[in-house]
């Protein structure tokens, strides 16, 4: 207990904190307690304490930055820890583990991400007893999507099947992560400095976020960025709003695309129901889950081999005929389309009550059948002049630093999308930092999106550097990666100076060459060792100087 008057002072003080800093101050003032009773404990207590393995799983990093933020907390409290990519774990380890914190993501349709699903069907399959190991789970998803933070719910079950101790209640966090990871990683830490002890409640708690709000707007102006002879199909969209949108360069709009009817058409009537069609119009009908193709093989009793398959090639493919099964059993097994991302090409500074898309078409070939991209055919069909619903996903990890600092932006092909967004708002706003933009596509005569105001931006001095990439205008492929390690000492020299690194476009390929690219270009200028600069990378990554919007 407080004395009275020290109890006043304490409210005087924290009357205008905002919510994450009570949770700040709460964590402060438990570390100096437990610092305080450390120093109290003999010599041997210390040595006994819980010796945490943080293991990630993610597509996008942000697992990976979290694992990495309560590593840093850790080493502050003097815990020895260790964080491992959960491709990388080494699962015959697993039984010596004392305690095991997990952190992991969900994706599309409650999918395991790519570097835990090897972990997680092997350690299904081990037979294995973890009953002297402790474990905690944080789970990153989107209350958007059907499938919310499912990935975290199936490992925190795995370890639990397994005979391990949950040692404190799975969590799962919304997009706005941050304020809850920080209360997570507070008890994580006392937990962690009283030998993992304490057990706490196995109910699991779920933190999401109340401003997720569905606009409309309409969509007044598309067209074609592509010359005559490309090969990609990209729109420019803009929407004009019907209210004020709060958004920031940097953020994503959420759009849950429609079904095309002649495809919901077709599959209603063969279930004998052509005039119920507009129920599968928000529904997951194509490019099935591995989840839902199980459930489909189970109900139509026959084996669907693909990986992934479209609900109208199932029935065509395999020669279903009659059937005696409803559509109602049929929607039952489909869940809801999950909304689809594209970044914000648009400054609410520049482009005032509007907002503008970036959009490439997605086609790709499966069984030798051209298909394309649900929402990017969606909104490649979407009529001019007609309403558009849509909602504003917050990117809190892909933000411009103050107007004083220098960027360094890489983005080819629609990853150009927030560098537009970057670059308008710079120049509405007269901001001072220094810009150098990378862009590649396949020719410079079809394909350089935006390359009427991106020379207007290098002529005012808005934009000092700008190098470009186009692939198919020489008999070597060039890609951004190659002009990149051309401009190795410049760049450098940027990054060395405090200037800003950010990449966005896609991660397989482009996003791993760029990355494996500037890890040279560190190591050759610092003369140091791979492992070194990949050191150097991250740390700038940590320190939100290295930021990646990858898909």
């Amino acid at each position: 207990m407080l004395a009275n008057e020290k109890l006043l002072d304490f409210k005087n003080l924290i009357k205008d904190f905002s919510r994450d800093e009570i949770i700040w101050t709460n964590g402060y003032l438990a570390g100096i307690l437990v610092n305080n009773q450390e120093n109290k404990l003999p010599e041997v207590a210390k040595i006994n304490l819980v010796k945490p393995t943080i293991i990630y799983g993610t597509e996008t990093g942000n697992a990976k930055k979290l694992a990495t933020q309560l590593q840093s907390i850790f080493k502050k409290n003097k815990v020895q820890s260790k964080v491992v990519d959960a491709f990388q774990y080494p699962l015959e380890k697993i039984e010596k583990e004392e305690f095991i914190i997990f952190i992991i993501s969900t994706q599309g349709d409650g999918d395991l991400p790519q570097n835990v699903q090897k972990f997680y069907d092997n350690l299904s399959n081990l037979n294995s007893n973890l009953a002297s190991t402790k474990y905690a789970v944080l789970g990153l998803g989107d209350t958007s999507y059907p499938f919310f933070c499912k990935s975290g719910e199936e490992i925190d079950e795995l370890f639990h099947r397994l005979g391990a101790n949950r040692a404190i209640s799975l969590v799962k966090t919304d997009i706005d992560y941050q304020p809850i990871a920080d209360e997570w990683f507070a008890q994580i830490l006392n937990l962690v400095q009283n030998s993992g002890q304490s057990v706490l409640s196995s109910e699991t708690k779920i933190s999401t976020v109340s401003h997720k709000k569905n606009y409309e707007g309409i969509v007044k102006h598309k067209v074609i960025l592509n010359d005559k002879g490309s090969n990609k199909e990209t729109y420019h969209i803009e929407i004009a709003l019907n209210e004020q949108v709060d958004y920031e360069p940097g953020d994503a709009l959420g759009i849950y695309p429609k079904n095309n009817p002649i495809e919901t058409s077709k599959i209603a009537r063969f279930f004998g129901a052509e005039s119920r069609y507009k129920e599968l119009e928000l529904k997951n009908i194509r490019a099935l889950s591995k989840k839902s193709i199980e459930a489909f093989s189970q109900l139509f009793n026959i084996e669907i081999n693909e990986g992934k398959i479209d609900l109208i090639d199932v029935l065509n493919r395999y020669e279903l005929q009659s059937t005696t099964i409803t559509f109602d059993a049929v929607l039952a097994l489909l869940h809801s389309v999950a909304p689809r991302l594209y970044s914000i090409s648009s400054s609410t500074e520049a482009h005032e009550n509007e907002i503008h898309l970036t959009v490439s078409l997605d086609t790709f070939e499966i069984e030798e059948q051209q298909k394309t991209g649900l929402c990017s055919q969606f909104l490649a069909d979407f009529e001019v002049n007609h309403s558009i619903e849509f909602y504003i996903h917050k990117n809190k990890n892909f933000k411009l630093p103050t107007d004083d600092e220098a960027i360094i932006m890489i983005g080819p092909g629609t990853g150009i999308a927030p560098f537009r967004s970057f670059l308008a708002h710079r120049d509405a706003t007269g901001s001072e930092g220094k810009n150098w933009l990378f862009f590649g596509e396949q020719h410079f005569v079809s394909d350089f999106y935006y390359q009427t105001e991106i020379q207007e931006w290098l002529s005012t001095g808005v934009l000092q550097k700008l190098d470009t990439a186009f692939s198919r205008d020489q008999k070597e492929k060039i890609y951004v990666q190659n002009r990149v390690k051309e401009q190795a000492k410049e760049i450098f020299e940027w990054i060395d100076n405090g200037a800003y690194l950010y990449v966005c476009g896609q991660k397989n390929g482009m996003s791993t060459d760029v990355e494996n690219t500037l890890v040279e270009i560190i190591a050759t200028e610092k003369d140091v060792d791979t492992e070194t600069a990949k050191n150097y990378l991250e740390k700038l990554e940590e320190e939100g100087r290295y930021q990646k919007d990858v898909y």
